[in-house]
């Protein structure tokens, strides 16, 4: 008997994560023995960041204490109620609703599946992070990105967003501080984008994990707190700010008009008790991250700015890049003279093992080229990354 091959759903065959695949191209490389340097990775606990003391010892206390069965759907009481001071602190006051979700991935997979059909859009920015377009996929729904821009310190085009507004666009998307570009967003941009969701009723998907980490004295403002009667979700977690992206925790604030988003809350709370509950245990981590002891973040900005530093000065020195200033997260998307920068970051990280990961996999406008690095590795490492790119560009002619 023949068995015929299984076919897959449709949806995956436009799923793309680049930040992954480059991981397989590396690891072929790094089999032959080759030292590699990794400049791709955003996972702060790769490099030399640790977890802070305070925040592993109370997830071992719940565990000792046996909060190790299923929590409520939306998340622990001490939890959602530091959420909620937090977000209080940055001046979100109108809240409707709050969640804790296996990461803020998943809070924003919930929330994009509450709100959209196939064939309906979501505005998501150009360049942006992957899951986003992944999500897309998933969901079947109409590409429509919109672009930020690259002459303006990587801000929203408002115009280019107002142009993309069509009867089936049901949300906006807003990474700030941005990935990759690590841009944070001026107010009087964020404004304009209340604007636009006001005048045609759109949620405002505000994906805000990368807060607290801000360079050069900037201050972040969420756009939330800018606005009562906004549609706005706000995403965040633990994972990037205090350094434990692998607990897998992160949530969702929804605040707006209860009588504009009450049918939307309803459907979100759905999918959140049909897939049970976020890590129980993990979740009393939540109320001593936000509340308790900052230090780390104090230290943890400080590194990150003097390895920007290093970043902005030595890639300054190679003809053929340019770099807007990252003002926060921990990314930086050089510009790089060159066609085809997929085929640019094979290329370096098959001759001389520094890992980068193309622009091309998180959009960006047609003619350009770029590529994001994390800023996270130590300074030698980066110092020596940076040399080996200015060595294979001169060694190849490229940026002259």
């Amino acid at each position: 008997m023949t068995i015929s091959p299984i076919i897959p759903a449709r949806k995956t065959e436009n799923v793309t994560y680049a930040i992954r695949y480059i991981i397989l191209l590396a690891n072929e490389v790094a089999k032959t023995g080759k030292e590699m340097l990794y400049l791709n990775i955003g996972d702060p606990n790769v490099y030399d960041h640790t977890t802070p003391k305070h925040i592993i010892d109370v997830t071992y206390e719940a565990m000792q204490k046996n909060y190790n069965g299923y929590a409520p759907s939306s998340g622990v009481k001490s939890a959602l109620d530091a959420i909620e001071r937090d977000a209080n602190r940055k001046g979100i006051e109108n809240i409707l609703d709050i969640f804790v979700t296996s990461g803020a991935s998943e809070a924003i997979e919930i929330c994009l599946t509450a709100l959209l059909n196939p064939g309906e859009n979501v505005l998501i920015p150009t360049p942006g992070y992957p899951l986003y377009t992944a999500i897309q996929s998933k969901l079947e729904l109409i590409g429509n990105p919109y672009y930020l821009d690259e002459s303006n310190d990587w801000q929203p085009d408002i115009a280019d967003i107002r142009a993309k507004i069509n009867h089936k666009t049901k949300a906006i998307v807003l990474i700030n501080p941005n990935n990759p570009t690590g841009a944070i967003y001026k107010k009087e941009t964020l404004e304009e984008i209340i604007k636009i969701a006001l005048d045609f009723n759109l949620v405002i998907f505000a994906d805000e994990i990368y807060d607290k980490l801000l360079f050069d004295g900037n201050k972040h403002i969420s756009i939330a707190a800018l606005n009562k009667d906004v549609s706005v979700i706000t995403f965040s977690g633990l994972s990037k700010n205090y350094v434990a992206p692998g607990f897998r925790i992160g949530w969702g604030i929804v605040s707006g008009q209860q009588k504009v988003l009450g049918d939307f809350i309803e459907a979100i709370n759905k999918l959140l008790r049909a897939r049970i509950c976020a890590n129980h245990p993990i979740q009393y981590a939540i109320a001593p991250a936000l509340d308790g002891d900052q230090t780390h973040l104090v230290e943890l900005n400080k590194k990150l700015e003097r390895r920007r530093d290093i970043t902005m000065n030595q890639l300054a020195t190679i003809p053929g890049i340019s770099l807007v200033k990252p003002e926060g997260a921990f990314y930086a998307f050089p510009s790089i003279d060159v066609d085809d920068d997929a085929q640019f970051a094979v290329g370096l990280i098959k001759e001389t093992g520094v890992v980068i990961v193309p622009g091309s996999g998180f959009g960006q406008k047609p003619g350009t080229s770029h590529f994001r690095i994390v800023i996270l590795p130590d300074e030698k490492t980066l110092e020596k990354a940076f040399n080996l790119i200015a060595d294979f560009m001169n060694r190849y002619g490229i940026g002259k």
